[in-house]
């Protein structure tokens, strides 16, 4: 079987009802991103930022799939489907896909202050006082700015062997996850589903378009790649 590469953005979550990050005005849910989103953030102020991922998480909990991740399920009956997601929710896998890799972290995770491998699931709130097994203080297992990329060579790997790439709901503007539209061999085909793509125009002739949001582009997408 062909490979298909998917790269997903906050777009195909917030049709699921997740509230996106970044504001339009650019703070995220109403704070300036370092304030909730960078090792110095969690260092001046910890409550502050456990308990903004302890809301998301919250919120995580309550919303499902939607038919754009079911989509994506259906897609695997007929390509190897690798999907490499900057969301932090699981609404791919609860979903039944297969292969996701997460480059940004995953909310229902939590990882120690003192290591990047000490990883383990978490669903409840995140409070200070809650430690891992060595006794260190537990913080959410998400990639805040300032900080490495751990997966980004696995992406690359993976982006490098695509037949297909399909980049659904995001703005292409956040690096290092943008650049790997750059690693996918040449001529490959790349279809961009976003309601107001940011992506115009051909490149290397093999982009297409399409200009909807997840639930109603993915599935037509999809419909048509597999023959129906």
């Amino acid at each position: 079987m062909k490979n298909i590469v998917v790269l997903t953005g906050a777009g195909i979550s917030a049709e699921s009802g997740l509230k996106t990050f970044r504001d339009a005005n650019g703070l995220w849910e109403g704070h300036d991103v370092m304030e909730v989103a960078s090792p110095q953030g969690f260092h001046n102020n910890p409550q502050l930022v456990l308990e903004f991922y302890n809301q998301r998480r919250r919120q995580l909990l309550s919303v499902y799939p939607n038919q754009a991740h079911l989509a994506l399920v259906e897609l695997e009956k007929h390509y190897n489907v690798h999907i490499i997601t900057q969301n932090v929710d699981d609404l791919h896998e609860r979903a039944g896909s297969s292969h996701v890799l997460h480059l940004h972290g995953e909310l229902l995770k939590a990882r120690s202050i003192a290591s990047t491998d000490d990883v383990f699931a978490w669903k409840k709130d995140i409070l200070l006082g809650d430690k891992c097994k060595k006794g260190y203080q537990i913080r959410p297992y998400i990639v805040w700015f300032g900080e490495a990329v751990p997966l980004l060579e696995d992406a690359i790997t993976i982006t490098e062997k695509a037949d297909y790439l399909i980049i659904i709901g995001t703005s292409m503007k956040v690096y290092p996850a943008a650049s790997l539209i750059d690693f996918a061999k040449a001529n490959t085909p790349i279809f961009f589903i976003d309601p107001k793509p940011v992506i115009k125009g051909a490149l290397n002739g093999n982009l297409t378009v399409i200009s909807e949001n997840a639930v109603k582009g993915v599935p037509t997408l999809v419909a048509s790649l597999i023959g129906k």
